[in-house]
């Protein structure tokens, strides 16, 4: 069929024609939009998952909708190898920017800048405060605790967006890249901010293992978040993904390819996409079948190997992927980490070091003591296609 009109998004991160099975987060998100903006009090949100259930287009539509409502935002994407606070930084400095427009409240703003200021020259970041235009603000934001000066800058910048009837979202992609000292600070200051009923919300995206990070920074994280696990989609709600987008186009699709692409993708939102982009080009008339799904995703498959996959897998050293290829060939987990530990023929205490690395790096989560598993769905069936055999040493 037409390639030009193919409505199915194979990208990550991009956003889908429809977004089934998440219309009550969404709901609930533009709940706490309202109530913020209002001055009352809302949780912020944190969906969690594996990779491929769509965190970050789930994240952008957030932003969308915020923005669509009037709200200042700022956007950080975490990553493990960046500075996160000078990022974060960047993006509170261009919100003080916006806040600072000529106004009756105007000062609010200009005391938000100064704060700003002794924030970034306290940090080593004076950088990018260097043309603001303002003097630092002594004995406010420059105390050299983290904690406290982030959260005395998030409360003057709540104080300006409130004086000028706006409020702020800030958005953290990948957020279980925030190291657990500055993640604390983090929680800190949005608790800071809250409990002033201050105009400024915070939705974070992360993979499971943030669940952990959270625990450790502050015993109470849980009544400042919404937590939402998001998982695949279950049958009805993949099956609108495939089909509405086709029937938009005027083009049907049969049930039995609906229930290949289900199968070989486990309702995964990413590789629905992937699988069905695919079907799509392979289609010869205006209805996909069950031998354009299974064409599809033997040219999907392969793809995802030399990019999706790979990217992830070249990451990792040799006796990493000797790790994550023990646990493929337990298959997809979750599993012990004894279990593993048992295939390498290596005491569980001397693989500790290199699961920590391979949890930071986002190839495995722990989401209870003692257990492992990929964090990216199919990965156990692409190690033992990149690896076929298992061997124990190397």
């Amino acid at each position: 069929m037409d390639a030009i009109r193919n409505p199915y998004v194979p990208n990550a991160g991009a956003a889908p024609p429809t977004l089934p099975g998440r219309a009550s987060l969404l709901d609930d998100f533009n709940v706490a939009l309202e109530r913020v903006r209002l001055g009352r009090s809302a949780r912020s949100l944190l969906p969690y998952g594996l990779r491929g259930v769509g965190k970050t287009v789930l994240l952008r539509r957030f932003i969308k909708d915020a923005r669509a409502k009037g709200y200042l935002t700022g956007v950080v994407e975490a990553d493990d190898r960046a500075d996160f606070i000078a990022t974060f930084s960047e993006q509170l400095r261009r919100i003080l920017y916006e806040l600072d427009t000529p106004s009756a409240v105007q000062a609010l703003a200009k005391r938000a800048m100064r704060i700003f200021k002794s924030f970034t020259i306290k940090f080593g970041l004076d950088g990018l405060s260097v043309d603001i235009g303002v003097d630092a603000e002594r004995g406010f934001g420059d105390s050299g605790d983290i904690g406290i000066d982030l959260g005395t800058l998030l409360v003057a910048i709540g104080e300006a967006a409130r004086a000028q009837e706006t409020a702020v979202l800030i958005a953290i992609d990948e957020v279980q890249y925030v190291g657990k000292p500055v993640f604390g600070a983090l929680i800190r200051a949005i608790h800071l901010a809250t409990q002033e009923s201050l105009p400024i919300l915070v939705v974070a995206t992360g993979l499971p293992q943030i669940l952990a990070n959270i625990g450790d920074a502050k015993s109470y994280a849980e009544r400042l978040f919404d937590f939402r696990k998001l998982g695949p989609l279950d049958y009805d709600d993949a099956r609108e993904a495939l089909v509405a987008p086709a029937l938009a186009e005027g083009v049907a699709f049969d049930e039995d390819a609906v229930a290949r692409i289900f199968e070989a993708t486990r309702g995964y939102p990413f590789f629905l996409q992937e699988w069905a982009y695919r079907a799509w080009d392979a289609a010869s008339d205006e209805r996909i079948t069950l031998a354009d799904a299974e064409f599809g995703e033997s040219v999907a498959l392969p793809m995802l190997d030399d990019g999706f996959f790979a990217v992830r897998y070249r990451r990792c050293t040799g006796s990493e992927r000797q790790y994550l290829r023990a646990l493929a060939e337990l298959g997809e987990g979750p599993y012990a980490a004894r279990d593993v530990a048992a295939l390498l023929g290596k005491p569980l205490t001397g693989l500790s070091v290199m699961r920590d690395r391979l949890i930071k790096k986002g190839m495995i989560y722990s989401e209870e003591p003692g257990s492992i598993a990929f964090t990216v769905p199919l990965f156990d069936a692409y190690m033992r296609r990149v690896e076929p055999v298992f061997t124990a040493t190397r």
